[in-house]
């Protein structure tokens, strides 16, 4: 394969069975960085693993103009690569700014899974990374989380699958950059309107800065700790509920 970043993410769909040679795979590209390395691996693996893609995208409308250029952008390069190119787009009347991240999340992940029921096909693959991955950690702390949620984002949750949860953003951005690949860029991520944006553009700065250079790395691990431990809580219970399920209190 081409490149290191190709084969982490081989390395990942085999150890966490992403997904079977000739499955069929709705991609969520929405032109940011993330989705357009995910696009063009997924590109370079499709003859190796004979998949049938389909490219889903999301024009809330929120932005105006850039979500149109986004909507572009994305249906260009989904005909560039030879893939159906389908979407969701909001009119007026439908595109309330009020909206909450998690609610514009939920529409997004509707959308892509209509798109995967009607067509028959196997997952829906998402772009997020590692840093996602401690964002989220890190929001789900503020929050309030159990055990459950600190284990943050699974590689492969029942339709979902994130292979490219274990590669940096920074190691994405090398990728589209050694391949020429252009992709759009959310000016809204900069702004801290979200508490995502807050945790991302000043808390890990922060972090980093203050307490550890390798923060994001750190936290990183931790949620690999933690959804092991989980595993293994959550198996360990199941075999013990099994065995007093079938327990016959007559022989007492």
């Amino acid at each position: 394969m081409p490149t290191n970043l190709i084969k982490k993410v081989q390395n990942t769909v085999f150890q966490y069975n992403l997904f079977e040679r000739g499955d069929k795979i709705v991609l969520g590209v929405s032109g940011g960085p993330d989705s357009t390395a995910m696009l063009d691996i997924f590109s370079k693996l499709r003859k190796k693993y004979s998949l049938e893609l389909i490219i889903a995208h999301v024009n809330y409308g929120l932005r105006g103009r850039d979500s149109e250029r986004d909507e572009k952008f994305v249906r260009e390069m989904a005909n560039s690569y030879g893939y159906p190119f389908l979407k969701l787009g909001f009119r007026k009347i439908l595109k309330p700014s009020f909206r909450t991240e998690n609610e514009l999340r939920n529409i997004r992940y509707a959308f892509f899974e209509k798109i995967r029921s009607e067509k028959k096909f196997d997952y829906i693959a998402v772009a997020h990374n590692a840093d996602d991955q401690v964002e989220t950690f890190l929001a789900r702390v503020i929050r309030g989380a159990g055990l459950l949620g600190l284990s943050a984002m699974r590689y492969k949750n029942e339709k979902i699958i994130r292979p490219l949860l274990n590669i940096p953003r920074s190691e994405i951005l090398e990728y589209l950059k050694k391949n020429n690949l252009d992709f759009r860029v959310d000016k809204t991520n900069l702004e801290s309107k979200y508490a995502r944006n807050i945790i991302r553009n000043d808390l890990l700065p922060y972090l980093e800065k203050k307490f550890n250079p390798a923060i994001r790395k750190t936290i990183f691990d931790a949620t690999v700790s933690i959804a092991e431990d989980y595993a293994l809580i959550s198996d360990l219970t199941e075999k013990e509920y099994k065995k007093l399920k079938d327990f016959d209190v007559k022989k007492i």
